[in-house]
């Protein structure tokens, strides 16, 4: 994936912040926020892993789970043109439009 850092499991989401004249780097997949900041790459990485340790220190304090929890369920709204066209993909491949698109998802997520 295009600019995410993996800091001891977590991802993060990495941008340059031209007001600042720096990197900024903000987990993606906790269930709170917690962000970083640094001008080159070495640094940004142990930023992180300060950010990370103090998030995740805070999680156990409070007895709160820092992983943000995913159903499994996702609402899509499309354009109706654009839902005709994935059905009509979807079953010239074989498969139900569910189906379907978690393959897309999957390939473009790869």
């Amino acid at each position: 994936m295009k600019n995410v850092m993996e800091i001891k499991g977590y991802k993060a989401l990495i941008a340059f912040d031209p007001e600042t004249d720096q990197f900024r780097g903000e987990f993606i997949d906790i269930s709170g926020g917690a962000d970083f900041y640094a001008a080159n790459v070495k640094s940004l990485r142990r930023e992180g892993e300060t950010s990370l340790k103090v998030f995740l220190d805070m999680c156990r304090e409070d007895g709160v789970e820092p992983r943000k929890s995913y159903s499994g369920k996702l609402m899509v709204r499309l354009p109706t043109e654009l839902h005709q066209r994935a059905a009509a993909s979807a079953a010239s491949n074989g498969k139900s439009l569910n189906a379907w698109l978690a393959d897309v998802v999957e390939q473009a997520s790869a």
